[in-house]
């Protein structure tokens, strides 16, 4: 599906659905996008991760279970931070959701922490993970460290080199870290991998899938554990400037923390909502892995969305210095806000996203993801046309982990 050839009744009827909470449908779908495309073997765990999703997740005592560890455990709510010098220096008023504060640096363990939780519940025996950055991977180890499973970790082996703190800290919480030698070797190969443990067994084992993508239930069911950031922010804005931001942004790679950012904020029409994707090197095919910006229509990994491919529909490789966005596909649910003109999606360089992440570092004392920085270089772009406004960044992760690509790429280290 293509936006701009939609009519403006077509994108209208779209984005109602949506808000109204009719997507996905009975069978995965937002709008023509998600469903369920995987080997038969598969089928049985994904309709009983379904039904055990349904029993438990929406369930007062499971959800007073995933609030108390949350809350005591995790750190929620993060901080809303107001940024004085970014402002200055841009000419809006900068805000951050401060992601970079939960316990492992990131967003990703408030999905890890749900699944885990409804693993548990579900008589899992053992929990398969894949990570590209290694935050996804850092929080599965945490969270199956707290409820005492036994978790594997499948990572590409040039992600291993590049995340190689995460490593270590996936190790040391206990995770058998698993290196993928095969495909591209990042975070595409990493979830094949996962998949394939997976359909080994498929009812002892539980796979904690770590973005917005895959087969139903998974969108759904990370988008409802990653929500509690834009429903935070919303909350706290309003608190704080006693009214809504002008503008949200998220970076988006796979999608879990730019659907949990923005779906709070889908309602408000008001509130432009700017995701941003990675520009790699350039536009070309091989060059980034902008999927909303360049990428058509396909199935990978058991969804239908938009993905980088060629004239024959082969996957091709992607390139980003940000492990974590470096994937050939997106959510569906962003294919379908995208389609429906809600959302706005653009992409930032690598080179943009470096000098982001020089400029927040210096200026305001935080170090942020690779992945976060190209969300502030979507919201500095945006601040030049827009002084004044306000603009709400989700600072989905802290830049630690960046550290080795950073000495290469900014600190003169060869080593």
């Amino acid at each position: 599906m293509n936006a701009q050839l939609l009519s403006a009744d077509e994108r209208r009827s779209l984005l109602d659905a949506e808000t109204s909470g009719q997507f996905p449908d009975a069978r995965g779908r937002f709008g023509p996008y998600g469903g369920r495309y995987v080997p038969e073997t598969l089928i049985p765990a994904l309709e009983r991760l379904e039904a055990g999703m349904r029993e438990h997740l929406h369930r007062a005592d499971f959800q007073a279970e995933l609030a108390d560890q949350l809350s005591n455990w995790v750190g929620r709510p993060t901080a809303l931070s107001y940024a004085p010098r970014l402002s200055a220096a841009w000419g809006a008023h900068v805000w951050f959701k401060r992601e970079d504060l939960a316990h492992t640096g990131a967003h990703k363990i408030n999905n890890a922490l749900g699944q885990a939780l409804l693993a548990q519940r579900l008589g899992a025996k053992r929990i398969v993970a894949e990570t590209g950055a290694g935050q996804h991977g850092v929080a599965s180890a945490a969270a199956c460290a707290r409820l005492g499973l036994p978790c594997i970790v499948y990572m590409g082996a040039i992600d291993m080199e590049r995340q190689a703190p995460n490593v270590g800290r996936m190790r040391l919480m206990g995770a058998e870290v698993v290196p993928v030698t095969g495909g591209d070797q990042t975070l595409r190969a990493a979830i094949d991998e996962a998949l394939r443990d997976w359909v080994s067994d498929p009812m002892g084992t539980f796979y904690l899938l770590g973005s917005a993508v895959g087969p139903h239930p998974y969108p759904y069911l990370v988008r409802e554990l990653q929500a509690v950031i834009g429903r935070e922010a919303r909350e706290q804005f309003l608190k704080r400037h006693g009214g809504l931001p002008d503008a949200v942004f998220a970076c988006v790679g796979g999608g879990s923390n730019s659907i949990g950012m923005f779906h709070a904020f889908i309602p408000d029409r008001g509130v432009e909502i700017i995701g941003i994707e990675a520009g790699g090197r350039g536009p070309k095919l091989g060059e980034n892995a902008a999927s909303l910006s360049y990428g058509h229509p396909g199935v990978l990994q058991g969804c239908y969305s938009l993905l980088l491919q060629d004239e024959n529909g082969q996957i091709h490789e992607t390139d980003s210095i940000s492990a974590g966005l470096d994937y050939p596909g997106v959510g569906p649910e962003h294919a379908l806000l995208h389609a429906a003109g809600r959302v706005h999606y653009e992409s930032a360089t690598d080179a943009e996203a470096l000098d982001a992440l020089q400029e927040c570092s210096r200026l305001e004392g935080i170090l942020p993801a690779l992945e976060t920085a190209h969300a502030l270089h979507g919201a500095k772009r945006w601040a030049e046309k827009n002084q004044g406004r306000h603009a709400l960044i989700c600072m989905s992760g802290r830049g630690d982990k960046d550290m080795p690509t950073l000495q290469r790429t900014l600190l003169g280290d060869a080593k």
